[in-house]
């Protein structure tokens, strides 16, 4: 088996890695909320006023930086960070 060279790796290769990753981060990310709503739901009626909105709040802010992951335009990406919900 031979090693690999610069030429060997194409920009194709390159692209198809970062997208896995991206899928990889979205599916986490998609995880991390399903956990968080299910932990969640028991405890809406007895928390205090604030909790249930910055709980729902978390929640879409994960799910849209989920969705940036596999955005098509630029800034969608990774590097899209920043960008989405706000607390407002």
């Amino acid at each position: 088996m031979s090693a690999l060279r610069p030429g060997d790796i194409t920009d194709e290769m390159i692209q198809a890695m970062d997208a896995a990753k991206r899928q990889g981060l979205q599916k986490d990310l998609r995880t991390l909320a399903a956990n968080i709503r299910a932990d969640a739901e028991g405890r809406y009626d007895s928390a205090e006023p604030g909790w249930r909105a910055g709980v729902e709040w978390t929640l879409l802010w994960i799910e849209n930086t989920a969705a940036q992951l596999t955005e098509g335009t630029p800034g969608g990406g990774a590097g899209g960070r920043g960008q989405g919900v706000s607390p407002e």
